[in-house]
């Protein structure tokens, strides 16, 4: 009984997630657009100071990183995570995934970790830590963008 209620509660919280990315966006979300032309990479450093490398191959968030960066608006980075090492990112042993990358004002508690958190218990990312492996760092901020080493 104990483990059919944790697999309810795992899948509540990603139910939950979910409904907080969509209205994040303040209007039902846009099916996504085609691929840009070549993707663009930007740095996000959060409240360790740790710095994150994510790749955008979106042309509208792309748009909208840029013009996060160039206003320093406070926006939540929230997306899926893979665990591999990304060639951009070599430092981490995980990076966002970039089809499922959005922005938004706030996010729910659950998805929340820093950096170094998140590589330091990434075995145990996709079950009660980042379920469904969404991430969404409160303090994580992109700063700039940047060329891939």
């Amino acid at each position: 009984m104990r483990r059919i209620l944790s697999k309810f509660g795992t899948l509540a919280v990603v139910a939950l997630l979910a409904c907080t990315v969509t209205q994040s966006a303040g209007a039902a979300p846009a099916p996504r657009a085609a691929a840009a032309e070549s993707p663009a990479y930007f740095e996000m450093r959060d409240i360790t100071g740790a710095r994150f490398v994510i790749e955008l191959t979106s042309t509208p968030e792309i748009a909208e990183a840029r013009e996060i960066v160039n206003e320093g608006l406070n926006k939540i980075v929230i997306g899926r995570i893979v665990k591999r090492a990304a060639p951009y990112n070599p430092r981490w042993n995980f990076h966002y995934n970039p089809a499922t990358i959005t922005f938004a004002d706030m996010a729910i508690e659950v998805c929340d970790a820093t950096i170094p958190y998140v590589e330091d218990h990434l075995d145990e990312a996709g079950g009660p830590f980042l379920p469904g492996l969404y991430w969404c760092p409160w303090t994580g901020r992109l700063v700039k963008e940047v060329t891939p080493a």
